[in-house]
């Protein structure tokens, strides 16, 4: 018995072994495809047109990733995967990494086997009713039906919140944004709980919006950011780094408009100079060449730029920048330096 049990487990750590083995990057090169497991919609986020063609701030961040290794950022096959089927596709391989609203805790981390390569938007789980409900707090909530996604922190936040507060609550349970919505719509539960820029939104997508309100309690903290399987270290650091050159960008002034300019020569800041190519090769130690972060941030711009664009206060989702500014402003966007 003790001998068929190592053998289970020696044939699954060779399976992981296996996937970490293949090499992403070349994968993904051979390919000259990124698939990015991406949310089923999500307005500011990831959402697709009439026409097919995915927008919003997770989806930014896989075509960066397929400029930075492709040359092309439009190279990528979006899967749209819900909090139940996400781990899946990314464990069998189905997609080479995740960007969709994720929250990064211990057990993905560590039991799933999952490597997440930084925060892309710290978030924290809310709740939205109805104005005419007449409800001013969560706690005021007693006795509520709740739609909630299955499969997700949110789930498990929302028991800990009602239990800690000596209150009831009914689930409604939902696999899909576009499920809660019509659910939540059309009175099938009295409050919608997500992360909260899910809840501004899917508020933003409402025939009127001013009808409903996001409570003011945050009841947990949901950092949230792009992941890819555990063990295939030299992929994890492409998208890692193509993350924090999009952050650092913004912190050293490189936009889509001047990104050109500064990466034809080296200019007076060396850190800029590195990161762009002009000086070193810092590419050839990811296996990619020296204007890889050039077109990371080309495609769509520095970290502030894709949050201005997509979810930023002036879009109808209209988060302000928060905890998601950056470091020399208040906030916890910060890039280890490049060189």
């Amino acid at each position: 018995m003790k001998k068929s049990v190592f053998i289970g487990t020696l044939a699954a750590a060779s399976v992981t072994a296996g996937l970490a083995a293949a090499g992403t990057l070349d994968d993904v090169k051979a390919a000259g495809e990124l698939k990015c497991g991406v949310s089923t919609g999500v307005v500011g986020f990831a959402a697709a047109d009439a026409n097919g063609v995915w927008d919003g701030f997770d989806v930014a961040v896989c075509r960066s990733v397929a400029a930075a290794v492709l040359g092309d950022g439009n190279k990528v096959k979006f899967v749209p995967t819900t909090g139940k089927t996400r781990f899946t596709a990314l464990a069998s391989g189905e997609v080479d990494m995740l960007a969709r609203n994720t929250t990064w805790t211990y057990s993905r981390d560590i039991d799933l086997k999952f490597d997440f390569v930084g925060v892309n938007y710290y978030d924290g789980q809310g709740f939205m009713a109805p104005k005419a409900l007449g409800v001013a707090s969560a706690k005021d909530l007693d006795g509520a039906t709740v739609c909630i996604q299955t499969g997700t922190t949110t789930e498990l936040n929302l028991a800990d919140f009602f239990r800690s507060n000596n209150i009831s609550y009914e689930p409604v349970p939902i696999e899909t944004n576009s499920e809660a919505q019509a659910q939540y719509l059309a009175g099938a539960c009295d409050v919608f709980t997500t992360d909260a820029s899910g809840l501004a939104a899917t508020r933003a997508t409402f025939e009127k919006p001013d009808d409903h309100v996001v409570l003011p309690e945050i009841i947990s903290k949901e950092p949230l950011g792009p992941l890819v399987r555990h063990g295939d270290n030299q992929w994890g650091d492409v998208v890692r780094w193509t993350l924090n050159a999009l952050i650092s960008a913004e912190e050293l002034g490189i936009t889509s408009a001047n990104v050109d300019k500064l990466a034809a020569a080296a200019g007076n800041n060396p850190e800029v100079n590195r990161m762009l190519g002009t000086e070193g090769d810092l590419g050839a130690m990811l296996g990619l060449d020296k204007s890889w972060a050039h077109r990371a941030i080309a495609v769509n711009g520095n970290y502030g730029e894709l949050f201005e664009k997509n979810i930023g206060e002036a879009t109808p989702v209209g988060l302000a920048r928060g905890l998601n500014a950056q470091w020399t402003d208040g906030g916890l966007i910060y890039s280890p330096p490049f060189r």
